[in-house]
């Protein structure tokens, strides 16, 4: 058990984290919500009904969607684009592991099913990454919208206004502002994280050089 938590602890404690935000999250939104809700004479909800509310829906997947945006587009440019002396990214002039052709493993029998299979399967496979990303962008970018638009008719009626469809809703300004002002802010990190590798460090740290390295070097 201790090797197996060792071996995850990445993972566990990224997963660790999440918990505790989100139901940090939860916690103060409803909170949040309730305040809101008394401020209008409306009703409260519990943190179970909060769940169901567009106001929740709103907030965590449009976060969630620039999230998924920003990690499926960065594993396509960086397939594609370079960064000398950064240590997320290839080296420009090398041949690198990540471009062998993966048809020339396909009788090792270690190899990944898809590898040994070939044809549709392995073709998938080999952008199975950015199309789980890709996906559940899109599936968060749904969300967004129906609790985006859920959020916005309550507003709207709470003025004696009209509300609006799903997609009535994805023509407004709103619902774009909301996309926008998260995305930004995902491409920023990256392109910090990006520029920043190449004269920074952090001992230990995979995301980073050896902390000897010369700026101008990408291997790491």
């Amino acid at each position: 058990m201790k090797h197996w938590m060792r071996d995850h602890g990445l993972l566990l404690a990224n997963l660790a984290l999440f918990l505790f935000s989100f139901v940090g999250m939860v916690l103060s939104g409803v909170l949040h919500y309730n305040e809101e809700q008394l401020t209008h004479g409306e009703p409260t909800v519990t943190p179970a009904g909060f769940l169901a509310t567009g106001d929740f829906l709103e907030a965590t997947f449009e976060n969630w969607e620039s999230e998924f945006l920003q990690m499926g587009m960065y594993v396509v440019l960086t397939a594609y684009l370079f960064q000398r002396g950064s240590s997320e990214s290839k080296l420009p002039d090398k041949h690198e592991p990540q471009d062998d052709d993966p048809q020339d493993a396909a009788g090792d029998k270690d190899a990944p099913w898809p590898v040994r299979r070939g044809g549709l399967a392995l073709t998938l496979y080999e952008h199975s990454l950015s199309i789980l990303f890709f996906a559940l962008f899109a599936a968060s970018f749904l969300l967004h919208a129906v609790g985006g638009s859920e959020a916005y008719n309550d507003e709207q009626a709470s003025h004696g206004q009209p509300g609006v469809s799903v997609l009535g809703y994805l023509a407004t300004s709103r619902f774009w502002f909301e996309s926008f002002q998260n995305w930004q802010s995902e491409f920023m990190v990256i392109a910090v994280m990006v520029g920043a590798s190449v004269y920074l460090r952090e001992r230990g740290s995979v995301e980073s050089k050896p902390v000897a390295m010369a700026h101008s070097d990408t291997d790491t």
